[in-house]
């Protein structure tokens, strides 16, 4: 890590450069395969659907925190919060999560959180929405935030 402060980043997937795209790919495979042990991470084609933005923190090229924000028609999904293991602690997946409501919390918001930050994910008004259940191995559950 550089020690400057990130930067903000956010674009559509056709707006991102190759370099970009293997730098947010890298980020979720360090965190979902290699620390999280996933063998087989879904891979849903999501990312490239025309209006699914992509935010994330950088450092010197660096992708520090990641999450993608879905049009679902009545409503917008976040998914694939990643944050880099050096960066952690710093506020940098809140900052996401806040921008994206900032942007998008006219209406309602969902996500599959992992189990364990279902309390973190209330913390910006998400609340479970369903029954748990289990994703790559790892127990997920529904969230769902309505407009503030």
């Amino acid at each position: 890590m550089t020690s400057s402060e990130p930067s903000l980043r956010r674009a559509l997937f056709a707006d991102l450069s190759p370099f970009e795209v293997y730098r947010l790919c890298r980020l979720r495979v360090d965190v979902f395969v290699v620390e999280q042990e996933c063998p087989y991470p879904e891979l849903d084609g999501r990312d490239l659907e025309p209006a699914t933005e992509h935010l994330w923190w950088e450092d010197g090229g660096e992708v520090l925190a990641t999450i993608r924000v879905l049009d679902d028609g009545a409503s917008r999904a976040i998914g694939r919060v990643a944050t880099a293991v050096g960066a952690r602690g710093r506020g940098l997946a809140a900052g996401l999560i806040e921008t994206a409501l900032e942007s998008y919390g006219d209406g309602p918001l969902t996500l599959g959180a992992q189990a364990h930050l279902e309390d973190w994910y209330a913390r910006f008004g998400f609340r479970r929405s369903g029954p748990g259940y289990l994703e790559d191995g790892i127990p997920h559950v529904p969230m769902r935030r309505e407009p503030a």
